[in-house]
């Protein structure tokens, strides 16, 4: 009988052997086949020096799908890259003195190397780096093709300038009036700019979403719908006074509420402020152009803010009501965007909520015209905006009409009358994409003063950035200082000509770069259209929440161009989408902006790569954030070490040990609890792996360790005491070693590292990398019943025959559709939910 000592764990020198095995064995490599595909991909990082627990967790989620997709037999392909362009690189280059290809190759260098050491199961082969030229040229021949079908377009409009990093932002990019990167306050400018029309595509994108219901996250879907924001109304002419026969348009969503208008107002950006100007006494004219000057310097997001205070001025300019020709008078109203619907809006104080703060701070009249179903309503007495349902009233003809049906009517009214339409406008406003600085993909176009605007020709792409640029980081792109970039001829006539200087949003990039996975050394387009057809759309896209309106709506734009081009036969790019909770440190999200980032690289020289990424997926659901905790880490590592000795305790006192089967298990009490306890324990984790809730399938593997302990205490010595391995039976032990196995298998998707070391020193010859998922017998898996007691305020109202050990969710689930529970739960608030577990659940209502 062995007398070994076990042998103890060093992760430092197991992970770098299996590394570098999966890596010459070709391991994680794929390529298109006959079996079902499993497209996994996190979103790509920003290659900043250096990776943190935020991306350890993002990846590990990823890369326990991809184990354990390919594991049930799935042809994955798990790739990874860098989404290399950007304004850091380029302000490194500034402060550090460094070029940003240097900065930024350098760090990719280091990141992938540091990713390399977690162990992540990536097909290498397929890295793609957004700022390599043979990557960008293939976004400059969309952009052309783009601008060949009116889908790019440049003029001059009012755009949301970042001071700080100097450059254009779309509004997408503008969070609570601030960069989203550096988050300083933001400006307005008016400048020439390059477009993408995002619109002509608002109605399929808002269809689509229905399409990603159940695999997208609802708040991301919710986020989706009110940013491209549709809405139904009706476009309405108000003659202006003192302009002839000049007409100012409004858009509306209450056509119903016409004649409960009381003024106009207009954004301090609409065309006709400069007309009333010319005609205004000097002393409004100075009124109005001091008003205007101090909201153009107010940010656009914090004047659209419920709290922020609205403020206006009167132009001394009436309108005329389309129908009743009362005189109505103008006003310039901070909280009116020229970007939102006309840039003018007809107020309505007695239904909308801004509209009555303003009339009351300017003393306005207020007219109630929908009367409240449910009650007499003085409008002299309103204390607040009624934005309910009801009938319409003071609205001559229309009087007494459902609210829904006298709008429709006065629709119809206006459009006969030619005064109005009904319209849809959409929030959602095209994709600025200028960017006024050096790290970017240059935008492929000419302007040639006889020849207008022409795209560069396709066989002269790439357009590449010059080596040198003087890098200030102020005022407009430098490219425009580099002469030998600048000076082209046209394509059109010969003569000298000027490239565009700007460059693309880095969005761009990786608005299509999950596509050039399926075939990243293609160099005939974009992507191979056959692997593309056979890997595309992603199955799992997993990231942050952050991007929800960004980028994954500019890739579903992206896409939507790309199918009706002929390139891809897609609609939707990521058909489910994960989005991880943030790691959390000292109260504040783990970044390099906070100062409170944990280097990785320190804790795998310390505990492992394993212990690393056990952590990371045990602390926390993954949609939730994580709490970091240097406890948690050393807690992730005594728990490897315990799997370790479970394993090779009993390996060493059962080496040779028969097939677990039921024939053989059943002749043993002791071996068939344990083989019991085996298979709800692959049943358990393969569930819970199933619906992503890795905790708590790590969580069934500890217990289950810990249970097999508990039925068999020696289990920490047999391996070591000949005595003890000597008691064993034979089907005891061969339900050991299944048990031995079977933990190890289930946990490579967590912890590969340890688990192939595991699993060879088990005498297994083919990788458990290549072996296929454990599969359980549902005769032994089946849960022990338990009687649930379920109590409203302490009073036992229902018992409950329920599988042992079951989530706190399903419990909850089924304690509250009880049927004698339901009726003392109608019309109550359910307050709190006390779950013990395989005993008791306690509702208490309010």
């Amino acid at each position: 009988m062995a007398t070994a000592t076990i042998p103890r764990y060093e992760p430092g020198k197991i992970e770098p052997k299996w590394q570098s095995n999966w890596e010459k064995t070709k391991a994680f490599q794929s390529k298109e086949g006959k079996k079902n595909k499993y497209y996994l991909l996190e979103m790509f990082p920003y290659p900043s020096g250096r990776i943190h627990m935020g991306h350890v967790r993002n990846y590990a989620i990823g890369d326990v799908v991809a184990n354990f997709k390919k594991r049930q037999g799935f042809n994955v392909l798990h790739p990874m890259g860098f989404d290399a362009f950007g304004l850091p690189a380029e302000n490194a280059a500034i402060k550090n003195k460094v070029h940003p290809k240097k900065w930024t190759y350098d760090n990719i260098k280091f990141m992938e190397k540091q990713l390399k050491r977690l162990g992540f199961s990536v097909d290498w082969n397929r890295k793609v780096v957004t700022a390599d030229p043979e990557y960008y040229r293939w976004e400059q021949l969309l952009f052309i093709e783009m601008f060949k079908k009116g889908l790019a377009y440049r003029k001059r409009s009012h755009v949301q300038w970042c001071p700080t990093c100097d450059t254009v932002l779309a509004n997408e990019q503008v969070n609570d009036g601030k960069c989203w990167r550096c988050e300083d306050k933001v400006v307005e400018k008016n400048l020439d700019q390059w477009f993408l029309r995002i619109t002509q595509y608002a109605d399929e994108l808002l269809e689509g979403l229905f399409e990603l219901e159940g695999g997208w996250p609802e708040r991301v879907l919710t986020m989706q719908r009110n940013w491209i924001g549709r809405s139904e109304g009706a476009f309405i002419d108000f003659e202006l006074e003192k302009f002839g026969q000049e007409k100012i348009k409004v858009f509306t969503t209450r056509p119903d509420t016409l004649f409960g208008v009381t003024f106009l107002s207009i954004a301090a950006e609409h065309p006709l402020v400069k007309k009333i100007t010319a005609v205004a006494s000097d002393e409004n004219r100075k009124k109005v152009e001091a008003f205007v000057e101090k909201v153009k310097n107010t940010n656009p997001q914090d004047r659209i803010a419920e709290n922020f205070e609205k403020e206006g001025v009167n132009t001394g300019i009436f309108c005329t009501h389309p129908l009743t020709r009362e005189k109505i008078p103008i006003f310039i109203a901070n909280f009116v965007l020229m970007d939102y619907g006309t840039g003018a809006v007809m107020a309505v104080p007695a239904h909308d909520e801004r509209d009555f703060a303003f009339a009351k701070k300017y003393h306005l009249p207020i007219r109630l015209v929908i009367a409240p179903p449910d009650r007499e309503v003085n409008e002299e007495e309103l204390e607040e905006a009624y934005t309910g349902s009801g009938t319409m009233v003071r609205s001559g003809r229309y009087d007494g009409l459902d609210n829904d049906e006298g709008g429709a009517r006065i629709v119809r009214t206006l459009t006969q009358k030619k005064l109005g339409s009904a319209a849809v406008t959409y929030r959602l406003k095209d994709w600025g994409i200028s960017r006024q600085r050096y790290w970017g993909t240059p935008i492929p176009m000419i302007h040639c003063q006889k020849c207008g605007i022409l795209p560069v020709p396709t066989e002269d792409l790439p357009v590449k950035l010059p080596t040198k640029a003087p890098l200030e980081g102020k005022g407009a792109s430098p490219l425009g200082r580099v002469a030998s970039f600048m000076k082209v001829k046209c394509p059109e006539c010969g003569k000298p000509a000027q490239r565009d200087t700007d460059t693309m949003d880095t969005f761009m990039e990786s608005s299509w770069y999950f596509l050039r996975y399926c075939s990243p050394h293609y160099d005939k387009g974009m992507f191979d259209p056959k692997a593309a057809k056979y890997w595309a759309p992603v199955d799992q896209y997993i990231g942050g929440i952050e991007h929800a309106v960004m980028h994954l709506l500019y890739s579903r734009f992206i896409t939507r161009v790309l199918r009706d081009l002929g390139w891809a036969d897609i609609s939707e790019p990521f058909a489910r989408l994960l989005t991880q909770g943030m790691v959390i440190k000292d109260g504040e999200k783990m970044s390099k902006s906070k100062g409170n980032v944990v280097d990785p690289d320190g804790l795998i020289d310390k505990y492992g790569a394993d212990t690393v990424r056990l952590f990371s997926l045990f602390a926390s659901p993954v949609d939730r954030d994580l709490d970091w905790s240097e406890q948690g880490v050393e807690g992730a590592s005594r728990f490897l070490d315990r799997l370790w000795r479970f394993a090779l305790n009993i390996h060493a006192a059962s080496p040779k040990a028969r097939k677990a089967t039921e024939s053989v298990v059943s002749q043993d009490e002791l071996a068939t609890k344990i083989f019991r306890l085996t298979h709800k324990m692959i049943r358990q984790t393969t569930e819970n792996m199933s619906r992503f809730h890795f905790n708590t399938a790590i969580s069934s593997v500890m217990e289950f360790v810990n249970h097999v302990a508990g039925a068999l205490p020696s289990v920490w010595e047999i391996g070591t005491n000949p005595e003890a391995a000597k008691a064993l039976t034979a089907a005891q032990k061969s339900a050991l070693r299944h048990a031995a196995l079977s933990a190890i298998s289930v946990m490579y998707p967590v912890t590969p590292h340890i688990t192939e070391e595991l699993w060879k020193l088990l005498d297994n010859s083919k990788m458990l990398v290549d072996a296929p998922w454990p599969e359980f017998d549902p005769k032994f898996a089946q849960e022990e019943k338990v009687t649930l007691v379920v109590q409203v305020n302490g009073k036992v109202r229902a018992k409950l025959e329920m599988e042992r050990s079951l989530d706190n969710e399903k419990v909850i689930e089924a304690a509250t559709t009880a049927e004698n529970v339901k009726k003392h739960l109608e019309g109550k608030t359910l307050r709190k939910t006390i779950v013990v577990p395989n005993k008791l659940v306690n509702l208490v209502l309010g």
